[in-house]
């Protein structure tokens, strides 16, 4: 069994009672597990496999599939101040979206992992602003070495084929 801190990214129902759950993690990078019943009443995972929480979470790696099974996951941060408003979440998934992009499974990317946390520390604090978006897009651009000579944007753009489609309303609302 593995262990890391992670932070879940995404969840995908994979049937009545069970979820595929994408987390960045700290020692492995992007990886997903499979939550076996974590849709039962009563589950091991209760109030655990939330979007954005920070975990302690262990893992039996497949030796079929890029999908782990998930064996224990422990809160470490449930970022409760991020859920004061939608404009933080949907900042949030923004993040999440890019990072997504941004990362190949099972390499690790330590300062990727890093750049997340402290977007999501800085959310649970302030509100989401169009500052904070430029900045973060900058800081990736910069960790990834793209093109300094062009605007962030379009270096990311360029790199991912495109930027997540929800961007323009984001920067649209954001002061």
């Amino acid at each position: 069994m593995e262990t890391s801190v992670a932070i879940l990214l995404r969840r995908v129902r994979y049937s009545e009672t069970s979820l595929i759950l994408t987390w960045l993690t700290l020692d492995h990078g992007k990886l997903k597990t499979l939550a076996r019943g974590a849709l039962r009443p009563r589950n091991a995972f209760a109030g655990r496999i939330d979007l954005f929480f920070g975990n302690e979470i262990a893992f039996r790696r497949s030796h079929r599939s890029e999908i782990h099974a998930l064996s224990e996951c422990a809160l470490l941060d449930p970022r409760e101040g991020l859920r004061r408003d939608y404009g933080r979440v949907e900042l949030a998934a923004y993040f999440a979206e890019l990072l997504d992009r941004a990362t190949e499974p099972e390499h690790p990317v330590p300062e990727l992992y890093d750049l997340l946390e402290r977007a999501l520390r800085h959310l649970e604090a302030r509100p989401a602003s169009r500052r904070a978006l430029l900045h973060f897009e900058a800081e990736l651009a910069r960790l990834l070495g793209l093109a300094a000579e062009e605007p962030p944007v379009t270096a990311l753009s360029r790199a991912f084929h495109a930027l997540p489609p929800g961007r323009e309303r984001l920067l649209e609302r954001l002061s």
